[in-house]
């Protein structure tokens, strides 16, 4: 098949070109098995998937946050991130604290309790991805960030897209 002809992606029955379809294919297999990762992950933890990445959101945020804002990044109701902070709070992995400029405010904390329990799981994932970038050229590399940020903002809207569809 030329490089720009139609083809159906055998997942969704979508007509794309061949290069999208090969994207969406390895795009898919690599999303399943991130899923798989970060399930063994959580299990390891104690945690669900969801309260695993929930976590994760809130500790790569810069600071403490809101629940709010763990709302708002993971697309859960502010009634769910509640759930998820009690059980992340009992588990010790995160502290409710007062917002210093607004006494009104609780801001998620997250402990550091597991910075070197648990890095351990991450290590083949960081090692793996550095041979990776090793084998790369900047430019490359350049261009596998811009399309990994752009289908990562596209699945932010796609999933608020999806949430926010009105069924009736």
């Amino acid at each position: 098949m030329a490089n720009g002809e139609k083809q159906v992606d055998p997942g969704f029955g979508l007509d794309m070109s061949e290069g999208g379809v090969r994207l969406a294919m390895c795009g898919r297999a690599l999303s399943a098995a991130t899923v798989m990762f970060h399930t063994a992950v959580a299990d390891r933890m104690g945690l669900s998937v969801t309260d695993h990445k929930c976590l994760d959101l809130a500790r790569r945020a810069e600071g403490p946050v809101t629940a709010g804002r763990i709302a708002e990044l993971s697309g859960l109701s502010t009634g769910a991130v509640t759930g998820v902070i009690d059980r992340l709070e009992r588990a010790r992995f995160v502290r409710r604290v007062r917002d210093p400029h607004d006494r009104r405010k609780v801001l998620v904390e997250v402990l550091a309790k597991d910075a070197g329990e648990h890095a351990w799981m991450f290590q083949g994932l960081r090692d793996a991805c550095e041979k990776a970038v090793q084998q790369h050229s900047a430019g490359e590399i350049e261009v596998i960030i811009s399309y990994l940020t752009e289908m990562t903002e596209t699945l932010h809207a796609e999933t608020k897209r999806v949430r926010d569809h009105d069924n009736g």
